[in-house]
């Protein structure tokens, strides 16, 4: 059983896909063009958001947000060291600090008073990551400390399309959020893809200029910074399939979810604090302390897993020793303890009942 099986959502879809494609091939457009401003229309009324600008992938969203912040060489990021070094990527993109902030041990997410140590060293630029599909349950209480500090917030959304706190979606709370359409998330294209969206004009104009070279006119550069990237066609005209399916897939991803909370009773095992609208199930993330042995059963059984995320960011080889001082002691036991199980909407009920009988009998 794989972690998460694209063929099967590809062959659910294959009709509408089929004619996203023709469609995109009839017209002869294939780059920034109608399929691409009709999906960030779409998504953007989504959401609740005033602007949506799609680019290539979810990384540049959140380098190309920051340096609409006004993001500089030398200037300090806050952001956690738990989400796979892809906020950290942009930051060093563009020649900025990173300022690491521990989690909390059951949501994975920051909290409120990490948010409260960086804005007190000074960081005017903070990164919130959604993880796993969960909302951060702090959100609004961390944008209004940043709002009221001066201090640019941008959401981190790649793995919590859809996600809710008190009936409002993540990514609205912020300056600015970040969104990747890789083929594996909630709202995936079947190649790459990523959005910056944001309620403030001037923000999504940046945005905008710096995904295309910086152009204020055609072969007019007034924008630094900037990059080429940009959402394809093709890709927009599938997102724009499959977004209104969204709200369906979520729901399903936390019934499976559910189901393997209630039916998964293990003593060397502790699920995740799966819940209602405020998690997508975007990854199911167990931990164990003997994580690696119940990763070498499931195998035994036929069932892939895997380590969302074995490194934090700041033990990364690539820093050297730069960060040997950052202690972050919640971050560092979950990169020892998490396991993430299959949990896609495609996946059957027989699917489901063979990873919980499989984790059930696991013997450490």
């Amino acid at each position: 059983m794989q972690i998460n099986d694209l063929s099967a959502r590809i062959k659910a879809n294959e009709q509408a896909i089929t004619g996203a494609i023709q469609r995109v091939l009839t017209s002869g457009w294939l780059v920034l063009g109608p399929e691409v401003k009709q999906f960030e229309s779409a998504f953007a009324q989504y959401l609740g958001v005033e602007y949506c600008v799609s680019v290539g992938n979810g990384t540049d969203a959140i380098e190309l947000a920051l340096r609409a912040f006004g993001v500089g060489p030398g200037d300090k990021v806050a952001t956690v060291a738990n989400a796979g070094m892809y906020t950290a990527t942009a930051v060093r993109a563009i020649g900025a600090e990173p300022f690491f902030l521990d989690v909390d041990l059951n949501t994975r997410n920051v909290s409120l008073i990490e948010v409260e140590r960086a804005i007190a060293a000074g960081v005017r630029f903070v990164v919130v990551t959604h993880l796993y599909g969960l909302a951060t349950p702090e959100i609004s209480q961390i944008a209004q400390l940043c709002a009221g500090s001066g201090a640019k917030l941008l959401e981190d959304c790649a793995q919590a399309h859809g996600a809710q706190v008190g009936g409002r979606m993540v990514g609205t709370f912020g300056d600015a959020a970040s969104f990747s359409f890789y083929p594996t998330k909630n709202l995936g294209a079947l190649g790459d893809g990523g959005a910056a969206t944001t309620r403030h004009a001037d923000v999504a104009e940046r945005i905008r200029r710096l995904r295309q070279y910086g152009w204020t006119d055609k072969y007019n550069v007034e924008f630094d910074g900037a990059r080429n990237t940009r959402l394809d066609e093709m890709q927009a005209a599938i997102l724009s399939t499959f977004l209104p399916g969204l709200d369906a897939g979520n729901e399903r991803r936390r019934e499976i979810a559910a189901r393997y909370n209630a039916g998964i009773c293990h003593p060397q095992v502790e699920p995740p604090a799966a819940a209602g609208p405020e998690y997508v199930g975007h990854l199911y993330v167990l931990r164990s302390a003997q994580r690696d042995s119940l990763r070498q059963h499931l195998r035994a059984q036929g069932i892939a897993s895997d380590i969302h995320y074995p490194v934090p960011d700041y033990r990364q080889p690539v820093f050297g020793d730069r960060y040997a001082d950052v202690r972050l002691s919640n971050t560092e036991r979950l990169a020892v303890e998490i396991l993430t199980l299959p949990c896609y909407p495609e996946m059957t009920d027989a699917q489901i009942e063979q990873v919980v009988a499989s984790v059930n009998s696991w013997q450490p």
